[in-house]
């Protein structure tokens, strides 16, 4: 099909997705951006945040915690930390997660605070925007 290309969502757990989409909305630790066929390549960190799918079968939404997004001319290939469908997540996902990005900053030292302090601040961001 004409302006697709290829789209992989893999946790360690498990393989999420693997099917032709038109456009990926990647949250990334420099700023948001969206992978379209014909991209040109790059590889970026995630951030903790909502990954975006559309495609001929409509809009799937991810919320992912981090890990890299590897964009190419054939495809995007997206390798999470933790990823769960959107309609999945639960506000006891999300408060786990949440508790543990506020030890890791209790925890923290030097250079690292910041880190972890971005790191909670995004997991409590993500909480928000999926409404739970």
């Amino acid at each position: 099909m004409a302006d697709t290309m290829q789209f992989d969502l893999v946790s360690p757990e498990r393989s999420l997705a693997s099917f032709q989409v038109t456009e990926v909305q990647i949250p990334g630790a420099d700023g948001d951006f969206t992978a379209m066929a014909d991209h040109a390549p790059v590889i970026s960190t995630l951030r903790p945040g909502i990954l975006t799918v559309n495609g001929p079968d409509g809009t799937k939404r991810y919320a992912v915690t981090g890990g890299f997004a590897e964009v190419g001319t054939a495809g995007t290939s997206v390798l999470a930390e933790q990823a769960i469908p959107a309609e999945d997540v639960t506000a006891d996902d999300l408060n786990a997660l949440i508790s543990a990005a506020e030890a890791a900053v209790q925890t923290a030292s030097g250079d690292s605070i910041d880190a972890a302090a971005k790191t909670l601040a995004d997991m409590q961001a993500l909480k928000v925007d999926l409404g739970v």
